[in-house]
């Protein structure tokens, strides 16, 4: 990366390149988000059946003024949306389609990384897996 920049498309390619397997994308990017942004990200599991495997149901990272959620129901259905935010007080929520999400992540984790050296550093090294 040059000069601490951290590539904004070079991120977004790297959030698509699981998407083809939805739950594997959903588990991988709760994962990532969890070492890389683990002040701003909230995960939630849940197990499947009484002794199966806990799966990742949400996924929110608040990034300043928005909120980004990733749903997931019983049958592996996502939902994406975005909030805004004041105070911690959700102000509008709207849904977002996967692209325009993965997008809106991007670009929230490229602001984050200019902000804070230690999760530029851990979104390299993301980025670099």
């Amino acid at each position: 990366m040059n000069e601490g920049a951290l590539d904004m498309d070079l991120l977004a390619a790297s959030l698509r390149a699981d998407s083809s397997d939805v739950n594997a994308f959903v588990e991988s990017l709760a994962t990532k988000l969890e070492e890389a942004v683990p002040d701003r990200t909230r995960v939630e599991r849940r197990r499947a059946g009484l002794l199966g495997p806990k799966h990742v149901r949400r996924i929110a990272l608040d990034a300043g003024s928005t909120r980004l959620e990733l749903l997931r129901d019983d049958g592996g259905a996502v939902q994406t949306r975005c909030s805004r935010l004041s105070g911690g007080i959700v102000l509008k929520t709207e849904e977002l389609g996967a692209d325009d999400w993965i997008a809106a992540l991007g670009e929230a984790l490229a602001a984050e990384a200019g902000r804070n050296e230690r999760t530029r550093q851990a979104l390299e090294r993301l980025l670099m897996n």
